[in-house]
């Protein structure tokens, strides 16, 4: 595991060792148990299915197969966790950085990578969307080892892209999500809240769990102070040159009024929205989704 850029050995033993643990988080809250008709060692037989991919090949009946020349998985009536899904915003904007260590793309994928290690550490299933204005990249839910290492890989190899459209990249990964379970989706959110949270309502009235991680650079939080300085648009080729003392109170009324709306509109549906500053260790984003 020490060869992947944003798992790194002294984040898992600290994970390993984590002080609320891995079962509160998995087995708790994030997940929750249910009786569903998955995959497993229950003796109640259900069905079968076919396979897809981040199943467990273990699972696949190889009779069926020598018989049909297809993969199936025998599906049982059993107690199962959820699923959960981590969303990734991946626009152009993700990249900034500047009071900050990391910037908001990296210190997502650290988190995103460490919680997909928690949750397949317990033999829970995990996906990951990447996306900007579109889905730039569906992994289905998955379990194994190999799954999770797909799964660092593509954070790895993942870069800063285009324009944001979270409420339209939301609104298109819905179908693709087949099990309802978890999702936790970690952004900017330069979006409209209205239309973020219209793309949120499917997954709301199909029973998922809903943590929205709003990650932003202390430089965003707090304006800096720069004087004259010429302000170049991260999604866009527009340029400005603006006296920053001068527009800071607006700044500052404009984010204020933005995150109200979020949180407003996140407490109106039993969501969780939390304001996360990339300062700020991203191990704190585990207490949130431990409540």
């Amino acid at each position: 595991m020490s060869s992947f850029k944003y798992l790194k050995p002294e984040d898992i033993n600290r994970l390993r060792n984590y002080e609320f643990g891995a079962k509160a988080l998995v087995e708790g809250y994030l997940s929750g148990r249910h009786r569903s008709r998955q995959r497993g060692s229950s003796t109640e037989f259900h069905e079968y299915r076919q396979y897809t991919p981040g199943d467990d090949p273990a699972m696949v009946d190889w009779r069926v197969f020598a018989r049909s020349d297809r993969h199936y998985l025998k599906t049982f009536e059993q107690e199962t966790n959820l699923e959960c899904t981590i969303f990734v915003d991946s626009s152009a904007s993700m990249g900034f950085r500047e009071k900050a260590e990391l910037s908001k793309l990296e210190y997502c994928s650290f988190f995103a990578a460490c919680l997909a290690w928690l949750v397949v550490s317990k033999n829970d299933q995990v996906g990951l969307q990447l996306f900007d204005k579109d889905i730039r990249h569906h992994l289905p839910p998955g379990s194994t080892r190999k799954h999770l290492h797909t799964i660092l890989n593509l954070l790895e190899e993942n870069e800063a892209g285009s324009e944001t459209s979270v409420s339209d990249s939301l609104k298109r990964a819905n179908p693709l999500i087949k099990r309802k379970g978890t999702i936790v989706v970690l952004s900017d959110f330069f979006d409209d809240p209205k239309a973020i949270f219209q793309s949120l309502n499917p997954y709301i009235h199909r029973g998922f769990r809903v943590h929205l991680f709003h990650v932003l650079d202390p430089g965003e939080i707090s304006l800096t102070d720069r004087g004259l300085a010429r302000f170049s648009a991260m999604e866009g080729d527009d340029e400005l040159t603006l006296h920053t003392p001068s527009i800071r109170d607006a700044w500052d009324e404009e984010l204020r009024q933005h995150t109200k709306a979020l949180r407003a509109l996140a407490a109106s549906r039993n969501v969780d929205y939390t304001l996360v500053s990339t300062e700020d260790s991203y191990f704190n984003l585990f207490d949130r989704l431990a409540h």
